[in-house]
């Protein structure tokens, strides 16, 4: 019955075009340098008036919603000239403009709202995200890592640096094949091009060669697009054809045998711009600070687009990572004396162990149709497929004089995820209110496999491994010899975790009094059904949305937001009883501007999320975990992001929270924090470029990290204190680049601090630590063709 009232909304939303009158039109163009190369991030706008846009990287744009009659259209840049025209709209209709030349120019603009060249701040939300509203106009804190960023701070993968550029986002623990990224109490949900890829274990961290950007959308619903955590998700958008022929090579080489190239092609296949190609390749060999591990990995990322007409289109997407690492596990350090008692150059790993294999591919093929001038429709759908073959090493006991006494698992693991998603976003103009509307339906299924059945002790009465005195390799007699004779799939048993939902969506965002004010309603039903190691649960459950945001002028804007989550959750307790869905509630406020004519931007934001059946590791056994029951987390957040004064971008944020456990089923749990937290977050990175004179296109760069009032990845109140000492590192880079020619040294962890995050594990009573590295050099060099 659910599904049924389902399709019937469904079919209903997509009869509103049919129902809209307007007395608007729509202006379409491009803009081009005096080169006729398209220009991406140009501002667009209506004399006048709130209505703008940015345009794309084919340097197209289109405004909706203008007043029919003669307009004026005003096209700015930072380093081009400003250019005005006049255009006559008719009612109903797309007016379709000549390419707009803009030519390069030393002086500065007096008149620009987004960001130019080498800049941090970005102003328009991805298309993946589904809204047309400007961030600054959002009732909801979005923060965007753009690729700029992504390559001034030479960051690979999403197990790196991300996390320092979003106010109170922190890495967490991982086993170096996915990233773990929490923000207001808890872990932040995986998204790729708006689709929750979440697993159990999962999907393999991106490589940042195939990405455009990193979105962080924090609080719950994600704009009504999927299932997601109440404390937000971070979206990667990968990268697309832009129709500018160019090309892009890079090479880089540093610390710890590090050695990696990236290609970056882009193009035109047929002559008339019809399909459109994007290819990204990158090959890697990356050792490590600690002993014996590595991570080699390589990523082929091939897009086509073809454009059936100027309102249809069709992108095929897809991307393949392999990854081949040291025996997963070995980057956790165990003692009995405390956090911190070995080098941070000690691992765990034997040379001698077979390593983990792991090929991930994904696909996404996106049909996008304007229906008419102020509707478009867009469909999608996504294939994930994930494979690993390997062992994982933990330790059952330490002794005092630097006895670890390991053992290792098999770990075979299949993650398989399907995917599909249509959606219609269009304006409607009823009296002296523009609805601005938002209706999809939303579809996925995930099924992961595992074999971790089989376990051999990595030591006997001739050898055991010692931190003080490590033996790396392993006597013959204690080599682990895993059967694999049977498929996967009936060696991993009951470990069989599924999860298969549909949801259906509405969202209106009413504009009033010539748009500067926005009420946002919105509402998502959602039918889960899961099945996890033998135990199953079917929900269906209906989470609302409301907000407003408020413009007190062209560059200011307050906003106030409440909204509910729904998250199904996979997996069993030690005791087999199936985990409840999350829910959860969130009240948020903030106040957004833009500074010197928008040239940055600053975002602060005050919240509070209640959650009820979380997860956390098992104190009693860190292969399961536990529920707590509920927890309240409370928190302020500052971001602060863009060109301060020509030349000089700074990023920079801070966050206060505050996240306790507020129901448990131990009664001495209660009031205690939530695991994996810092009470305290700021990050900052300052970054100047010459831009004229002999040292023209000379670079400087300066950030730090600093986290205080840590809290470790679990806590209990019969085990030890779950207190991290602070942390603060200090990163900086000096780079050279003309419009052809790049170089950057980075340097990360200036003052050589001994950073790591860990718990206590109360199983083997003994204390367990992940170390980040030390001093580390990363030197590149890039040419552009």
């Amino acid at each position: 019955m659910p599904s049924l009232i389902l399709w019937s909304l469904w079919l209903s939303l997509l009869n509103l075009p049919l129902f809209a009158q307007s007395t608007s039109g729509t202006i379409a163009g491009r803009i081009v340098s005096a080169t006729a190369q398209p220009l991406s991030e140009v501002t667009v706008r209506l004399s006048n008036s709130r209505i703008g846009t940015t345009t794309n990287e084919q340097g197209e744009f289109t405004l909706n919603n203008v007043p029919a009659g003669t307009q004026s259209i005003v096209v700015s840049r930072i380093g081009h000239s400003r250019n005005r025209q006049t255009v006559t709209v008719s009612a109903g209709e797309t007016t379709r403009l000549a390419d707009f030349v803009l030519p390069e120019t030393t002086e500065t603009l007096q008149e620009v709202t987004v960001e130019g060249k080498n800049s941090y701040k970005t102003d328009i939300p991805s298309n993946s995200l589904r809204v047309k509203t400007p961030l600054l106009e959002l009732p909801q804190n979005v923060q965007v890592v753009n690729r700029q960023l992504i390559a001034d701070q030479q960051i690979f993968d999403m197990l790196e640096g991300v996390s320092r550029n979003v106010s109170g986002v922190t890495r967490q623990e991982h086993w170096d094949n996915y990233a773990r990224l929490n923000m207001r109490g808890s872990r932040v949900s995986p998204f790729r091009n708006g689709m929750n890829v979440s697993s159990t274990w999962g999907p393999l961290a991106e490589d940042m060669s195939m990405v455009e950007r990193i979105e962080f959308v924090k609080g719950p619903a994600g704009f009504m697009m999927a299932n997601g955590e109440p404390s937000g998700f971070y979206n990667i958008v990968t990268k697309k054809p832009t129709g500018v022929t160019k090309g892009e090579v890079n090479l880089t080489t540093g610390s710890f045998d590090t050695y990696r190239a990236t290609l970056d092609l882009d193009g035109k296949l047929s002559q008339d711009g019809s399909l459109l190609y994007r290819l990204n390749v990158m090959g890697q060999s990356k050792g490590s600070f600690r002993d014996f591990e590595y991570n080699n990995r390589y990523t082929i990322a091939p897009v086509v687009k073809y454009k059936l007409s100027d309102q249809t289109s069709i992108t095929a997407e897809y991307t393949y990572q392999y990854s081949q690492m040291s025996v997963i596990g070995s980057a956790y350090i165990f003692s009995a004396n405390g956090y911190g008692a070995f080098p941070r150059t000690l691992s765990t790993a034997s040379a001698n162990l077979d390593p983990t294999t792991i090929h991930d591919h994904s696909s996404f093929l996106i049909l996008e149709h304007q229906l008419s001038p102020n509707w478009k429709l867009t469909g999608q759908l996504a294939y994930f497929n994930y494979s690993q073959v390997g062992s994982s090493l933990w330790a059952d006991s330490t002794k005092a004089n630097g006895d670890i006494y390991r053992n290792v698992s098999i770990w075979d693991a299949a993650n398989e995820g399907k995917f599909a998603q249509i959606f219609v976003n269009g304006d409607v103009t009823t009296g002296a209110i523009t609805h601005r509307i938002l209706a999809g339906l939303d579809l996925g299924n995930k099924k992961y496999i595992a074999d971790w059945n089989q376990t051999f002790p990595l030591y006997d009465s001739s050898f055991v491994f010692n931190g003080n005195k490590p033996n790396y390799y392993l006597p013959s007699q204690l080599l682990p010899t895993f059967d694999r004779s049977q498929s996967l799939r009936n060696r991993a048993g009951a470990n069989v975790l599924s999860q298969s939902y549909s949801g259906l969506y509405l969202q209106d965002e009413l504009r009033f009094w010539q748009d500067k004010i926005r009420l946002t309603l919105a509402g998502r039903l959602t039918t889960a059904r899961d099945s996890q190691y033998g135990e199953g649960t079917d929900e269906t459950v209906f989470t609302p949305r409301v907000g407003a945001s408020v413009s007190l002028n062209k560059q200011t804007s307050v906003y106030a937001l409440y909204d509910q989550a729904f998250v199904p959750q996979a997996g069993v307790d030690r005791m087999g009883n199936a985990f409840k869905p999350i829910t959860g509630n969130n009240t948020e406020i903030g106040l957004k501007k833009d500074w010197a004519d928008g040239r940055w931007n600053s975002t602060i934001s005050a919240y509070t999320i209640t959650k009820n059946n979380v997860l956390t590791t098992d104190p009693t056994n860190p292969n399961y975990s536990i529920q707590l029951g509920a927890t309240k987390t409370s928190g302020i957040e500052f971001d602060l992001r863009g060109e301060l004064v020509p030349g000089l971008n700074l990023i920079a944020n801070y966050a206060y929270t505050d996240s306790k456990i507020t129901k448990d089923t131990k009664s001495e749990n209660v009031g205690l924090p939530v695991p994996g937290y810092s009470r305290h977050v700021t990050n900052a990175w300052l970054s100047y470029r010459v831009r004229q004179g002999a040292v023209q296109g000379l670079g400087v760069s300066l950030g730090y990290q600093w986290q205080l009032d840590r809290y470790g990845w679990f806590s209990d109140a019969v085990d030890k204190n779950p207190t991290m000492p602070n942390t603060f590192q200090a990163d900086g880079a000096i780079s050279w680049q003309n419009n052809r020619f790049n170089i950057a040294l980075n340097v990360n962890n200036l003052f050589d601090a001994y950073i790591y995050s860990g718990a206590y594990y109360s199983w083997s009573k003994s204390y367990y630590w992940q170390a980040q590295a030390p001093r580390n050099f990363r030197l590149s060099m890039g040419f552009k063709f």
